[in-house]
């Protein structure tokens, strides 16, 4: 299944980043901590690098991430040029405050009340920038929501005399090269649900976690998983929770939900859908398939 999600208003949003990209001094990339370079927009990239415009790379959610893989990232990232990462959870009191201190460090030159630094926040829907925004100003100023493509419209914010910041709308991009890549952002809720077949989704999931995470899935599930495909573990999860159908079939589309609120929540536990290596072999196959 290939998964693709582009809204009209990703269209227009996508033009006007490209003209305020222009007068920013820098950009504030919010990604998805579990799965930080299948959330970052290619287009982002490309607009930034357009402008010679540093990037900080925010990886959100990092609460609900593999500590030990953020910090692979959080190393890869730092290693490019023009670029530095900072892991936080934008719900935890505080995290936020990281971020305007790293902003500085990449255009120092814009620094005072005449030169104040301007700032650009941008991030596929559902990564929590508009949950940073009122990090950082300290009030309820940016729409919030768990469903994706919730801001429609830029903003424009003051954080200080000497930063302001622009809210950009989520967006996706016309087309995602890789169907894993979609897959990994579906089971994040970062595309619609219009856009997706959950079983299907769930599915992937379950596969990911048994060669990944299998201890976690037994534990919170309460069964062995060691000869179980994807299929076979949503089907145990229906069979474990009584979601069954008449004649006692297992209701596959319940039990998918199930498996993926678990994750999107953290209850299944602290979870990274790719790492550096991972991303890197992923697109070597991708290179020898054609």
């Amino acid at each position: 299944m290939a998964i693709q999600w582009f809204p009209g208003h990703m269209n227009a949003a996508r033009k006007k980043a490209a003209e305020t990209m222009e007068v920013t001094d820098m950009v504030i990339e919010v990604v998805d901590a579990r799965l930080p370079e299948a959330s970052s927009n290619p287009m982002v990239h490309e607009l930034r690098l357009y402008r010679q415009r540093p990037c900080l790379k925010v990886l959100n959610k990092a609460d609900l991430a593999d500590p030990a893989v953020t910090q692979e990232w959080l190393n890869y990232f730092n290693a490019q040029p023009n670029t530095k990462a900072v892991a936080i959870s934008c719900k935890k009191p505080g995290d936020a405050a990281k971020v305007p201190p790293l902003c500085q460090i990449l255009a120092p030159h814009r620094n005072s009340n005449i030169k104040p630094l301007r700032m650009m926040i941008m991030g596929i829907p559902n990564v929590g920038k508009s949950t940073l925004i009122n990090a950082l100003l300290g009030r309820k100023v940016a729409k919030v929501g768990d469903e994706p493509a919730v801001t429609k419209n830029q903003q424009r914010f003051e954080l200080s005399p000497r930063m302001t910041l622009t809210d950009t709308p989520g967006m996706l991009w016309p087309k995602i090269a890789y169907e894993s890549d979609g897959y990994m952002l579906a089971a994040s809720h970062a595309v619609g649900r219009n856009a997706v077949d959950d079983g299907e989704v769930a599915t992937y999931l379950a596969e990911l976690l048994l060669k990944n995470y299998a201890g976690l899935v037994a534990e919170r599930y309460g069964f062995a998983v060691a000869e179980l495909d994807g299929t076979a573990v949503i089907e145990a999860i229906a069979k474990r929770r009584g979601y069954l159908l008449k004649g006692n079939t297992p209701d596959f589309e319940k039990a998918a939900q199930t498996l993926l609120v678990d994750y999107r929540t953290g209850v299944l536990g602290r979870i990274s859908l790719e790492t550096p290596a991972s991303r890197s072999a992923m697109l070597e196959a991708a290179v020898l398939l054609g």
